[in-house]
């Protein structure tokens, strides 16, 4: 072979060292404050250069009229499944969570997933799992039955205590409540499970107990959860706090602020939509249910078939089981929340043989289209550091690989977002919740390609099960 040829493939081999470069695009990293047009190298999994010239790799994708964001961290996201993860990755999501409900036992679950997941995953100890167990209750995701409607002795709280404290030790992220989902569980047993949480230094997931309407109502709520934050130092997050307090929810984050100006570790998140979803079986739509939620049939529709529910249907219907999605809120006050600086943003999705809510599919695309482009409540930075830097900073602290993630820096994981910001759109909805947002044509997990040229890319499983380390009374080193 002549000298120069040899010379120019070695030139080439070594040019090349990088597994996939992005050049071209904008690059918005919300730690660093970046946004400018960059190029991206990376390689074994994490970003290994970002450069003023364009880079040579084994593959090179033009991100040329693109944002290229940290990919999206969902702290909210019950559809762990494959089914699931496809349309979380077609969202710009990157890492979905299960923290709200939460799993127990905790280690089973994880094992479950490991090398079989397109996306990062990870969840919360399971309080309401947890309770499940030991009252023997029959339901399946949600209580039906016993851990609803019994308290717990002393042995069953012991027990149920135990199990908690045995997913903290499994590096559960924190413990997920559901306080109305378990309406006989006593002040004296919660705050035995705050305690843990406060000892772990993790957070409590919380879905409050009351409703935006009434008295008590959605200021009752937020001062349970602040009360049992003062008295156990348990870092708390609220779960849709804009679907909780709907109308209220100038007074609910107003709350908040004044708890978090005396040092209260309170976070919060919403989703961008008027509706929520839930089982109808559960123990929040119990006697009386309309008066306490303002809540009435006609702004209920069975998932399975899209009809509006009637008093006869919604018997029919609990008593079979199943999701039900409720219309409480205003597209005002979802994009209030949205454009508060407290407020992260989580779907809440689930989705099951194609029958959900269009949140799992399309919420963070829906904050980039709607609340970004179209009613510009938020810039882009801000939209993107709600859903990438804000989760991971909450919880880095109990889990250091947290610290890599939801930022755009060399030696960060290569989990990235690169969107359309013309074209960005939530596409699902309610008739059809699975449909695959618009305007994300590539989305990378630990420097794997998995969404290409907007499809899925099948046979790759890169998803990293994420847990929280710390020891208790210490964060994560």
């Amino acid at each position: 072979m002549p000298l120069f040829l040899i010379v120019l493939a070695a030139l080439t081999a070594s040019a090349q060292t990088y597994d996939v470069a992005i050049n071209h695009g904008r690059v918005i990293d919300p730690e660093s404050g970046l946004d400018a047009v960059r190029h991206l190298g990376i390689r074994g999994g994490t970003i290994a250069a970002i450069s003023n010239k364009p880079l040579q790799a084994k593959r090179v994708i033009d991100a040329k009229g693109h944002v290229v964001s940290p990919g999206f961290i969902d702290l909210h996201q019950h559809g762990q499944t494959d089914e699931n993860y496809r349309v979380k990755a077609q969202d710009g999501c990157t890492t979905a969570l299960e923290l709200e409900i939460g799993v127990s036992p905790v280690n089973p679950w994880y094992a479950q997933r490991e090398g079989k997941a397109l996306v990062n995953y990870g969840a919360s100890v399971g309080y309401i799992g947890s309770r499940m167990i030991v009252m023997k209750d029959t339901g399946d995701w949600l209580p039906k039955d016993n851990a609803v409607t019994k308290t717990s002795t002393p042995a069953e709280q012991k027990a149920i205590l135990d199990l908690v404290e045995q997913g903290m030790q499994e590096g559960g992220l924190g413990t997920g409540f559901g306080f109305n989902y378990t309406p006989k569980a006593m002040q004296e047993e919660l705050q035995h499970v705050f305690e843990i949480n406060g000892r772990w230094n993790r957070p409590a997931f919380i879905h409050m107990r009351y409703g935006s309407h009434g008295d008590p109502g959605i200021a009752a709520s937020l001062h349970e959860v602040i009360a049992y934050s003062v008295v156990t130092g348990a870092p708390v997050h609220v779960v849709h706090l804009g679907a909780s307090s709907t109308k209220y929810f100038p007074l609910a984050i107003s709350i908040v602020e004044a708890a978090r100006k005396r040092n209260v570790d309170i976070t919060v998140e919403s989703y961008p939509y008027v509706a929520g979803m839930t089982r109808l079986e559960s123990a929040i739509f119990s006697e009386g249910f309309r008066e306490r939620l303002g809540l009435d049939y006609q702004n209920m529709v069975w998932v399975k078939t899209g009809e509006k529910l009637t008093a006869e249907t919604f018997a029919k219907y609990r008593a079979e089981g199943g999701l039900v999605a409720t219309f409480t809120n205003t597209e005002e006050m979802v994009a209030k929340n949205m454009a508060h600086p407290l407020v992260m943003v989580a779907s809440d999705g689930i989705l099951e043989d194609g029958k959900g809510h269009p949140r799992v599919a399309g919420t963070f695309a829906t904050v980039l289209g709607r609340h970004v482009r179209e009613n510009k409540v938020l810039t882009l930075s801000q939209a993107i550091r709600k859903m990438s830097l804000m989760p991971a900073q909450r919880l880095e602290t109990m889990a250091p690989a947290f610290r890599n993630k939801g930022r755009i820096r060399k030696g960060a994981d290569a989990d990235i977002a690169i969107f359309n910001p013309e074209t960005v759109a939530g596409m699902a909805t309610y008739d059809k919740p699975n449909i695959p947002s618009a305007g994300i044509p590539y989305v990378l997990v630990n420097g794997v390609v998995v969404v290409d040229n907007s499809k899925v890319v099948e046979g790759v499983h890169p998803g990293k099960g994420l847990k929280a380390t710390n020891q208790p009374g210490a964060a994560a080193r």
